[in-house]
């Protein structure tokens, strides 16, 4: 009776830890969710192939409206082992799985994998100590101020905001860079705080994990144009920088010479 959560990291099969490899050949159910992050280029031929074992996709349904129950029973008869994209309880929200297991006397263990808050910060050179709290930014149709208030409260103690953009992987929907900074100008345009304005300084970054990430950082008027290709994505609104945490946009962000005066 034990459930391992397992992180697969973040673009491909090959971003699972050995020590993540090695519970999956072993356990005796295998189960993995695809609807709360895309994985770009995670091959299940080649993944089932390395491990060999199969695996059996859970929807969010199975999990939201049935409790996980599929997974719990079969944790109840031997070892199971569920796949997350990026890490298990970082970036998504399994933790109510995980508590009915342990309710039900079933053994927990989690196998961390890479996630997008540590992607980011070594992708971009910004400071890890200095995010705030990191904010969700939905789709027009389920739109609320919550990421504008988010980011208001960040920046006024100096932070950074990491926002995560949403996605509806049943649809292919994934909310892009330049949609999700629109949604906050037409905030912006309501509340005029100047928290969120054309001279803002952000950075997108598109599939983080993979070979070819793009990285890019520009004032907001700039960024909500640019081209970053397919999902996944985030979107980061910096706080106070330090000087080197500029100078690390600027060389690896394209981030023009003007970002040089918001050093602090």
């Amino acid at each position: 009776m034990e459930l391992v959560f397992v992180g697969l990291g973040l673009n491909d099969d090959k971003g699972i830890t050995v020590k993540g490899l090695e519970e999956t050949r072993t356990a005796d159910a295998i189960f993995m969710e695809t609807y709360t992050s895309r994985m770009p280029d995670f091959s299940m031929p080649r993944f089932e192939q390395a491990t060999g074992r199969k695996v059996q996709l859970i929807k969010r349904q199975d999990l939201e409206e049935d409790n996980g129950k599929v997974i719990l029973q079969a944790a109840k008869a031997g070892k199971a082992v569920f796949l997350v994209p990026g890490d298990p309880f970082i970036a998504t929200t399994h933790v109510t799985l995980r508590i009915d297991a342990e309710k039900a006397g079933i053994k927990t263990r989690v196998v961390h994998g890479i996630s997008i808050m540590s992607a980011i910060v070594s992708l971009s050179g910004l400071h890890n100590y200095k995010f705030g709290k990191t904010v969700t930014v939905p789709f027009a149709d389920n739109f609320s101020e919550t990421p504008y208030n988010v980011i208001a409260q960040n920046k006024k103690l100096g932070l950074h905001t990491l926002c995560l953009l949403d996605l509806r992987a049943a649809e292919n929907r994934y909310l892009t860079i330049n949609e999700g900074l629109k949604l906050l100008l037409e905030v912006e345009a309501k509340k005029n705080l100047g928290i969120i304005t054309a001279a803002t300084p952000a950075l997108g970054l598109a599939r983080a994990g993979g070979d070819n990430p793009v990285l890019k950082a520009d004032f907001v008027e700039k960024l909500v144009n640019y081209d970053f290709g397919q999902p996944p994505f985030s979107l980061i609104i910096p706080g106070d920088m330090h000087f080197m945490e500029v100078d690390a946009l600027i060389a690896f962000a394209g981030a023009p010479a003007e970002f040089k005066r918001l050093s602090r």
